[in-house]
C-alpha cells in the first residue's frame, strides 16, 4: 500500500461519511468523524456485498466508484446502528 493509496482511502472515507451523514440527517460528524464513519462504512459495505454475493469493491481496484458506493451504504448502516444504540441523540 502506497502513500497515495492511504490518501485515496481517507478521501473515500471522508466523502462517504459526509454523504451518509447528510442522507441520515442531523449534519456531519466533523472531518475526522466523517473519515472514521466512512472508513468503517467501507468495511461494512464490503462485508455486506460479499455476504449477498453481489460483488463489491475489488482488491485490484480498491479506490473506485464502486468502493465509494459501498462505503456510503456501509456508513449509513453504521450511523443507523450508532443511533439505535445511543437512543438517537444528536451531536450538538
Amino acid at each position: 500500500m502506497t502513500f497515495w493509496d492511504i490518501i485515496g482511502w481517507l478521501v473515500i472515507g471522508l466523502i462517504a461519511g459526509w454523504i451518509a451523514s447528510m442522507v441520515m440527517g442531523r449534519g456531519g460528524y466533523g472531518v475526522v468523524g466523517d473519515i472514521v464513519v466512512g472508513l468503517i462504512g467501507a468495511f461494512i459495505g464490503g462485508l455486506v456485498a460479499r455476504l449477498l454475493n453481489i460483488g463489491g469493491p475489488s482488491a485490484s481496484d480498491p479506490i473506485s466508484w464502486v468502493s465509494l458506493i459501498f462505503a456510503i451504504i456501509g456508513a449509513i448502516i453504521l450511523i443507523a446502528i450508532l443511533r439505535a444504540v445511543s437512543g438517537g441523540r444528536a451531536r450538538a
